[in-house]
C-alpha cells in the first residue's frame, strides 16, 4: 500500500494506531498489518463505502474479545471452579455435625 493511503486510513480507523519511534517513524507490529490487509479488504473485495468498514470492525473487534475470553480461557475457568466447588464441598464437610 502506498504510504499516503496507510495514512488516511490512520485518520479514519481508530483502530489503526501504530507506535512512532523516537524519531517519529512508524511501527507496524503484527496486529497493525492483519488490521491492514483487514480494511484492504473490506473496502477494495467487498466493496464496503468507509463507514460500513468500520462498523463492520468495531463488530468484529467485540466479537473476537469475547470469543478470546471464553473460548481461550474455557478450561482455566472450569478448573478454578472446580477448586471453589471442592473447597466449598469441603467448608460444608467441616460445618455440618
Amino acid at each position: 500500500m502506498p504510504a499516503y493511503v496507510l495514512r488516511y486510513w490512520e485518520s479514519e480507523f481508530k483502530l489503526l494506531r501504530p507506535k512512532k519511534n523516537p524519531a517519529g517513524q512508524r511501527l507496524y507490529r503484527r496486529r497493525d498489518l492483519d488490521l491492514v490487509y483487514r480494511i484492504k479488504t473490506l473496502l477494495y473485495d467487498e466493496r464496503l463505502t468507509l463507514e460500513g468498514a468500520k462498523k463492520r470492525l468495531i463488530a468484529e473487534s467485540r466479537r473476537s474479545t469475547e470469543q478470546l475470553d471464553l473460548g481461550m480461557r474455557q478450561a482455566t475457568y472450569a478448573e478454578a471452579l472446580r477448586r471453589i466447588r471442592d473447597r466449598l464441598n469441603t467448608l460444608r464437610g467441616r460445618l455440618t455435625p
